[in-house]
């Protein structure tokens, strides 16, 4: 599947840097490599004044909530999943929500180091750091009107009570317990795109139903003959 494919370069790409730091534990796992956040329980989440993200003031790391997910920024990159504590999946440069960059310095509660010295009430100078490739691609990306901004997104607040053993671990139970407490979909189109993503890879975790039986081949068969 080409989400699965996105997660194996993502895992590829992740820099030494980001693998040695020690506060920060599992969120996504794959063979060798643990990336992410551990959050042993539902956050506090507090709006970024005139946005539509939650930022988590008592986190360690750079955590928000937008658009009825949540979104981690970690080693330079960025991971996106359903549920408070993952499973984490890795997110393109490109296909990041516009409003996750707009985020101001003083609500990044682990900021990279190449934040310092940037005004605390302005957005972070991502031009300035991923070049001019980056900036033709989010051509005005801090040129908004912030009274068009769309309300935020309900919290899943029935999460609180998911925690510790409780917490439910695959990914197919995730997106069952949260359809039957919250009703919320993405509005973002690009933000829909990664929840329908996360959606089928916990429904097919083997990849996509094969069709099996004569009935099948038969209608191979005749497409065959066109």
């Amino acid at each position: 599947m080409r989400y699965r494919h996105l997660l194996l370069v993502a895992s590829l790409m992740v820099s030494p840097l980001a693998i040695a730091q020690p506060q920060v534990s599992v969120g996504i796992s794959l063979p060798g490599i643990s990336i992410g956040i551990n959050q042993p329980a539902y956050p506090q989440l507090v709006v970024v004044p005139g946005t539509p993200v939650y930022y988590a003031p008592g986190a360690n790391s750079n955590y928000f909530f937008y658009d009825g997910m949540y979104w981690v920024f970690y080693g330079d990159d960025w991971y996106a999943s359903s549920w408070y504590n993952g499973p984490w999946h890795p997110v393109a440069r490109a296909a990041v929500p516009v409003y996750l960059w707009r985020v101001p310095v003083r609500y990044w509660r682990a900021p990279p180091p190449y934040f310092h010295g940037w005004h605390g009430g302005e957005p972070p100078h991502w031009d300035e750091h991923w070049g001019h490739d980056w900036h033709e691609q989010h051509a005005g990306w801090n040129q908004w009107d912030h009274r068009s901004a769309p309300p935020p997104a309900p919290l899943p607040h029935y999460q609180r009570q998911y925690s510790g053993q409780k917490y439910p671990q695959e990914p197919q139970q995730q997106h069952v317990v949260r359809d039957q407490n919250y009703h919320y979909e993405p509005h973002e189109d690009v933000v829909r795109q990664h929840w329908q993503a996360q959606r089928e890879e916990a429904q097919h975790p083997h990849g996509p139903p094969q069709e099996h039986g004569e009935h099948g081949k038969g209608e191979h068969h005749e497409q065959d003959r066109f």
